[in-house]
């Protein structure tokens, strides 16, 4: 039954990976400078390695703005928010996951009575607010630089191109690592107040959120390989039409800014500088990417952005958390009232009780850690496999172009 509430989790991590995934790869792909397939795999690969490794910082703000109590609630949150991710996605409508969940949590916070933490949204919603902001600054600020060493540096414009490319993938290795670290709480931190799994000890020490963002970031990578080419090509061209070296910024600005709100590390060194910490708080990548995209229109004159798509993107802020919440109220009463599921309680203290373990709860959590561990050493096995030949297929591919070129060249003369 457990793994059954995991499902919906499961499905939003799809969801997510489906929509988000265009707000890393979407402009490199859209203007032609790396295939669809290669930057599918790269954003995958690199969205679980920041979910696993960086992804427990946002999540505590989602705790503090409603800790759900109960399984059958969590899985009633993911599942109302991944319908609504899913339903805006066929639409070809770029939304916020963030939004989503948040709309969700705040619908189960009225269903169970629960305070609504103010100052916890404010934070999240100011953070709405400022990444957009943030990476449209920076995007402009990366712009110029970027133009200003073309200039200066003299490359030819097929070496410049060949430099871009390479850039566009690293850069967006960079924002995948970003993207899973900052928005896997969206995915997964619903079930961790609620949900229960033995640490693994391997080489290394592998706790409970940890487990949870590994299967939330499988789901992610299945949802990048299966479902997002289309929202790429919206968030690549329908925008803005974006040269190499803008869709190179636009990448680099939205990484940062995700990493920003999700780095521990980086709010503990301002802190000791003595300057206040940088809330972790899950940033909407959807809002921050349309911000660098707007950012670069504007700087050029703002003549050839796509205002109706915009406009379209906007409505679609609006109504992801209003819709997330209310269906989320009425999924809640659906599942207590007719099916007796318990979907969570009042908390009259600080402290959430979670639900108490069963003997057959606890074995079938043991087991979940159990499929964890060997997915853990099937991941590295197949994952270290695909390095070592994709390393070898790369450097066939960059032998037979230098030949080609070789050849061009000698019967030129």
């Amino acid at each position: 039954m457990i793994l059954f509430f995991l499902t919906s989790g499961l499905f939003l991590g799809w969801s997510l990976g489906a929509n988000d995934a265009s707000h890393i790869f979407g402009s490199a792909v859209g203007s032609k400078m790396v295939t669809f397939r290669k930057a599918a795999i790269i954003a995958s690969v690199f969205f679980i390695l920041g979910a696993v490794i960086q992804g427990s910082g946002t999540s505590h703000t989602l705790d503090k703005l409603g800790a759900v109590n109960a399984i059958g609630g969590s899985f009633t949150l993911a599942l109302a928010a991944a319908i609504t991710i899913y339903m805006m996605t066929k639409f070809a409508l770029p939304i916020s996951t963030t939004q989503a969940i948040v709309g969700a949590i705040i619908g189960w916070n009225f269903f169970t009575g629960n305070h609504t933490d103010s100052a916890t949204l404010g934070k999240i919603i100011s953070a709405w607010v400022a990444g957009p902001v943030i990476g449209a600054a920076l995007a402009i600020l990366l712009y110029i630089i970027v133009k200003k060493f073309k200039k200066s540096a003299r490359i030819h414009l097929i070496r410049f191109e060949s430099y871009v490319k390479t850039g566009l993938i690293l850069v967006g290795a960079f924002g995948a690592y970003s993207l899973g670290a900052n928005n896997i709480a969206n995915v997964m931190g619903v079930f961790v107040p609620a949900f229960h799994l033995k640490n693994l000890d391997l080489d290394f020490h592998t706790e409970l959120k940890q487990q949870l963002f590994l299967l939330g970031g499988l789901a992610c990578a299945v949802g990048i390989l299966t479902y997002s080419r289309k929202v790429m090509n919206t968030i690549g061209n329908n925008i803005l039409e974006l040269s190499s070296e803008a869709a190179l910024v636009v990448v680099l600005a939205q990484g940062l800014v995700l990493f920003i709100f999700s780095s521990t590390g980086l709010s503990n060194l301002i802190v000791k500088a003595g300057l206040p910490p940088i809330p972790m708080v899950p940033v909407s990548s959807s809002q921050v990417i349309v911000g660098c995209i707007l950012g670069i229109g504007l700087y050029k004159g703002a003549r050839n952005i796509n205002f109706k798509v915009l406009g379209e993107i906007g409505l679609g802020w609006i109504i992801s958390p209003v819709a997330s919440g209310l269906l989320t109220f009425f999924l809640l009463f659906f599942m207590k009232n007719i099916f007796g599921i318990n979907v969570g309680t009042k908390v009259t203290e600080s402290i959430v009780i979670p639900e108490p373990a069963t003997n057959l709860t606890m074995s079938v959590q043991t087991d979940v850690s159990g499929i964890i561990k060997y997915l853990l050493l099937g991941l590295f096995i197949f994952g270290t496999i695909g390095i070592i030949f994709y390393i070898l297929l790369e450097n066939k591919r960059r032998r037979e172009m230098q030949r080609s070129e070789e050849k061009f060249w000698k019967n030129m003369k």
